[in-house]
């Protein structure tokens, strides 16, 4: 695996039209929060950027809906998600926004250098508008099915039903998505201008086909563009609501930037902001620029089109941008009603959400972790139900791992006084110890390969050893007829327990830091500890506290309401 100097992780920019949802959490945030938290106990450089998307269609049809202003939506809905973000523990370096000046100039010098070099081209093309309106349509404001899959609600530009992305005149049966309006639009000529996407399709396909270690998704979705052959597509529309035209042309008024080109630019944005309130404001061009850093996207399927073919051509014409490295793009996770057999895909759009903050605020954060990282949507779409989870976070979370740690410090505080009890080893005792080291190069190769739900597998394996051993030892029986072999029992489980406070941290913060100050462990999640899990080892004599119910388990009746 190749060595960088330094990693940039992203996580795909939520829309502020309304509240992040479950869904959002496992697809492009908890997955890149748990690998960002294991690079950071690596003692490696990185920084993690996310923001909110603020100048997309859903902005404009949102206020419409509710008779108010667009920034009044996003300065809301900003405001609320990153207090989710914060709620579920997600450690974003900074957490920035589309609407701030400085993401603005960015974004128009990002068009002007790639006008000046040839690849923006302006061109009339026929759009669709709203005679009761008297205004055009960008895609999202028009309706209608699918020429793909016939799914008759797809938007204008994506099926949500299919995934496939089209031309807006492509759609059957076209409609206005407008409020009150539901009339069918006629075609008119508009003058816009286009990326040439054309001009990088031998140097995209030489660069896909070198990613050979990418998710089948990722890869599949990338060459199904490269094969059909990359075609100029539009970078403006005809709104008032995002980043102006930088053209001191007659044409342009009336004409904004388009989302899908303005947004991703936000990465970059953010990283320099984040730069700036460092006091260092050259750094960001260290983690855009320098071939020896790498930029790791985490992304709902939806978007794999725009990071792995849009976004890389954009930053090629800039000149002097690296790549992407890798793009981790993840399936989605569908909801199962109770006696349904079909489950249904989490939308907000839709209306079906489970919203992050009133989940953490009813379950608790790493409850919501461990459960969306058993059921990670990696390789296919998986399935939220209230009856899995309240099997997987009562039998697992809590009986196993909850349970381990509980019966062993509840054990040492009784018999050895809450400290650390002097061991005699025997060979059956160091070959548990040495599979903490072993656990722990596990579960590092599993995250760095991006499989985070086989790397919670292999730490709770962990915590399932230590129960197996704990039941053969029976420490309960020796403590009253060989009092050494029950004391190197509880010995080597309180090391067992002092690995799990580490190797649990990326997945489990909140959890490990409680474990954490049971033990009276400090720097249990600082840079270099990840190196440290099974190299060092509580001392003999130290103390520790009796334990707090890590999981407290969930009664049936505390989930159908929900």
């Amino acid at each position: 695996m190749a060595t960088f100097k330094r990693t940039l992780v992203t996580s795909a920019l939520p829309y502020a039209n309304g509240r992040i949802h479950i869904g959002h959490l496992a697809g492009a945030y908890l997955p890149a929060d748990i690998f960002v938290r294991y690079l950071r106990m690596k003692g490696e450089d990185v920084v993690f950027i996310c923001g909110s998307d603020e100048h997309g269609v859903p902005i404009t049809l949102r206020a419409l809906e509710e008779g108010s202003s667009p920034h009044e939506v996003i300065d809301r809905f900003h405001t609320e998600n990153e207090a989710a973000f914060q709620a579920a523990d997600v450690s974003f370096d900074l957490y920035g926004r589309t609407s701030w000046p400085e993401h603005r100039a960015f974004t128009q010098e990002f068009f002007l250098k790639l006008l000046d070099g040839g690849h923006i081209e302006k061109k009339t093309i026929e759009q669709y508008y709203s005679e009761k309106q008297g205004m055009f349509l960008p895609d999202r404001y028009v309706e209608g099915t699918c020429p793909r899959c016939g799914y008759e609600d797809a938007r204008g530009d994506q099926c949500d039903h299919c995934n496939a992305t089209y031309e807006v005149t492509e759609l059957a049966n076209p409609r206005s998505a407008l409020p009150g309006d539901g009339t069918t639009p006629v075609l008119k000529e508009s003058v816009h201008w286009f990326l040439c996407l054309d001009h990088f399709q031998g140097d995209l396909l030489t660069w896909i086909e070198s990613k050979a270690d990418w998710r089948p998704n990722t890869l599949g979705g990338a060459m199904s563009w490269l094969r059909e052959g990359l075609r100029p597509r539009c970078v403006t529309r005809d709104t008032d609501w995002g980043v102006p035209i930088p053209l001191d042309d007659p044409e342009a008024k009336g004409k904004c930037i388009y989302v899908w080109f303005d947004a991703p630019i936000g990465y970059v944005t953010n990283t320099k902001v984040w730069a700036e309130r460092q006091g260092t404001p050259e750094a960001w061009k260290d983690y855009w620029q320098d071939p020896a850093s790498r930029i790791v996207h985490f992304i709902g399927k939806d978007n794999i089109p725009f990071h792995t073919i849009i976004f890389p051509a954009m930053m090629q014409g800039q000149g002097d941008y690296i790549r992407p490295d890798v793009v981790v793009a993840n399936e989605y996770l569908q909801f199962k009603r109770a006696g349904e057999q079909a489950a249904e895909k989490l939308s907000k759009s839709r209306g079906l959400v489970i919203e992050v903050a009133s989940f953490v605020e009813t379950f608790g954060a790493d409850r919501l972790r461990y459960y969306l990282t058993a059921v990670a949507p990696e390789t296919s779409d998986s399935e939220f139900s209230w009856s899995d989870f309240l099997h997987r976070t009562n039998g697992e979370a809590a009986d196993v791992l909850g349970n381990f740690v509980h019966r062993t410090l509840s054990f040492g505080t009784k018999v050895f006084e809450g400290r650390v009890p002097k061991a005699e080893l025997l060979e059956a005792d160091r070959k548990v110890l040495s599979a903490i080291g072993e656990a722990r190069d596990e579960i590092g190769r599993m995250l760095d390969r991006f499989q985070f739900r086989q790397a919670q597998i292999a730490m709770m394996d962990l915590a399932r050893l230590g129960n197996r051993y704990f039941d053969e030892q029976r420490p309960w029986e020796t403590r009253k007829k060989d009092l050494p072999r029950c004391a190197a029992c509880i010995h080597v489980c309180l090391q067992l327990i002092h690995a799990l406070a580490r190797l649990m941290a990326p997945f489990l913060p909140g959890s490990a830091e409680r474990l954490a100050a049971m033990l009276h462990l400090e720097g249990h999640a600082t840079p270099g500890s990840w190196q440290r899990v099974g190299e060092d080892s509580l001392p003999e004599g130290s103390t520790f506290d009796r334990p707090k119910i890590l999981f407290p388990k969930l009664e049936p009746e505390d989930v159908p309401a929900q």
